[in-house]
């Protein structure tokens, strides 16, 4: 049996509802589950804590579950001295929850800065002046080096993150990242938040994202409450979110190209893009479609004139698109800056976990739509875009392809649309909760984003977890800029196309 799946089998329950999606464990199997996901066996989908837990969300086969230790003495064993994509989250844990990992990999702070007026505000909040902290940056030694600092503050109206590249000459050696200067506090808005207002915090958490978490987020409370939405809005959530990966992958199809200073692609990729979110306007009655998605269904239907909105769609990127495909391919400049440039191989995509086109362009195949897959995917009909080489070209060709199939997706969708409502209401389920929790995992533009929720007796909130996609893509920015030069990064980075707001929660 798969270890996953037996650990869960194995542990008890930690909701009343008896659902096995989450369960207790002790420390022998908490470690055995960090040096299984270290041997390659399965993925790290999460790593979080509460007030005197840790939580750990794997994904192994089609099994996923959450492993909760108790941390009755501030510490626990960390996974991230086994596991290095769990580095990052464990500083995390120690930042909001005052919990230690034992022993430390990385004992600097990460999304605290020094400049909170409270310390472990998820644990036990102890006042603070904010004084703001040195950040120690790692060294690299070798042949004479210099260091380049970039940010937090960048030229285009951006997020704020800050890149400490350490070069030989214009050769990047090294370069490492310092993120969470848009921390928001999500965590602890959520607890004692009602469900309507922890959806819209949701959809909030990374607003080019905004259907895919607002779906996470639905799901995981309609597990929760064993709610089923009605078909028609399973349907729709669908066609909302094909709707936001064409419209991302067209912008950054054409960032990227603007990137190597090609701006036609870019103008001409902004013009599609802006027909898509025009089309959602007109659907959905929002751009981009905040507030659509809801617990136990969906807010809005699809309007009368959507259906022709989303032909004219259809057809103008069908007949638009492969003339700026085509245009990509043989342009030479292009290639020459998008071909072999950031490197990011499989062995890497594969131990992080990379989710979206990240992954897929380093040989992962892996879409949550199809793996462990949910509605209404298993009824329609779309190939996974797959590409071996790892570089910004192959990051481009993923996007190229998905938009196509998303576009066969919306036609599917269209055609074999539900007819009836469009919401499960959610009050006599919320009044039956007591203390029932849900997890889901969904596809967004990025990749995998994953929601935990558990809701209170009263119907509220307890707690909530969100993981973007690029807790786990970050990283690998790093290791692919590594022997590439300066003048490449922001290549590199816009294929990469990280969230800064969804990761600094």
């Amino acid at each position: 049996m798969a270890w996953l799946k037996e650990t869960l089998r194995q542990g008890r329950p930690a909701n009343v509802a008896g659902a096995r999606s989450r369960v207790i464990v002790d420390e022998a199997p908490w470690i055995a589950a960090g040096e299984r996901l270290a041997a390659g066996e399965g993925s790290l989908l999460s790593l979080w804590g509460d007030t005197d837990t840790v939580n750990l969300a794997a994904l192994e086969d089609e099994s996923v579950g959450v492993l909760t230790l108790a941390c009755p003495t501030g510490r626990f064993p960390s996974i991230g001295r086994l596991h290095a994509p769990a580095i990052r989250l464990e500083r995390t844990i120690r930042d909001l929850c005052g919990l230690e990992p034992f022993p430390a990999t990385d004992t600097r702070g990460w999304l605290d800065h020094g400049r909170w007026g409270v310390r472990q505000p998820l644990g036990r909040r102890d006042p603070a002046t904010a004084t703001g902290d040195a950040y120690a940056f790692r060294l690299a030694e070798g042949p004479p080096m210099h260091q380049i600092p970039v940010g937090p503050v960048h030229a285009g109206i951006i997020e704020p993150g800050h890149f400490r590249f350490t070069a030989n000459g214009e050769t990047v050696v090294r370069l490492e990242e310092r993120l969470g200067y848009v921390h928001k506090g999500v965590d602890r808005l959520m607890a004692g938040a009602s469900i309507d207002e922890a959806a819209k915090l949701a959809g909030r958490l990374s607003g080019d994202s905004t259907v895919a978490y607002a779906i996470a987020f639905a799901q995981a409370v309609e597990a929760a409450l064993g709610l089923a939405p009605p078909p028609r809005a399973v349907w729709l959530r669908a066609l909302m979110a094909e709707l936001e990966r064409i419209a991302n992958h067209m912008g950054d199809i054409g960032a990227i190209c603007n990137d190597a200073s090609f701006s036609l692609m870019h103008a001409h990729c902004g013009i599609l893009r802006e027909e898509v979110l025009r089309a959602s306007q007109v659907c959905f009655g929002h751009r981009l479609m905040m507030d659509c998605v809801v617990p136990g269904g969906v807010a809005v239907d699809l309007a009368k004139r959507g259906r022709t909105a989303l032909r004219r769609l259809t057809t103008t990127i069908k007949r638009r698109f492969p003339e700026l495909v085509e245009l990509y391919d043989s342009t030479a400049s292009l290639q020459n800056r998008t071909v072999t440039t950031g490197r990011l191989s499989a062995e890497l995509a594969q131990q992080y976990g990379a989710g979206g086109f990240v992954g897929r362009a380093s040989g992962r195949a892996f879409d949550a739509r199809k793996l462990p897959g949910y509605p209404p995917y298993r009824e329609l009909r779309f190939d996974m875009a797959v590409r071996d080489e790892g570089d910004v070209d192959a990051r481009v060709w993923v996007r190229i392809a998905e938009v196509y199939q998303s576009v066969g997706l919306i036609e599917q969708i269209l055609e074999g649309l539900h007819g009836g409502g469009l919401s499960a209401s959610l009050s006599r389920q919320s009044a039956a909760a007591d203390g029932r929790e849900g997890l889901a995992l969904v596809e967004g533009f990025r990749g995998d984003v994953l929601a935990w929720v558990r809701v209170a007796p009263d119907g509220t909130v307890a707690r909530c977890h969100l993981r973007d996609p690029s807790w786990f893509q970050w990283p690998l920015l790093e290791a692919a800029i590594e022997g590439n030069i300066v003048a490449d990064f922001p290549l590199c980075n816009k294929s990469f196309n990280c969230s800064y707001s969804g990761h600094d929660l």
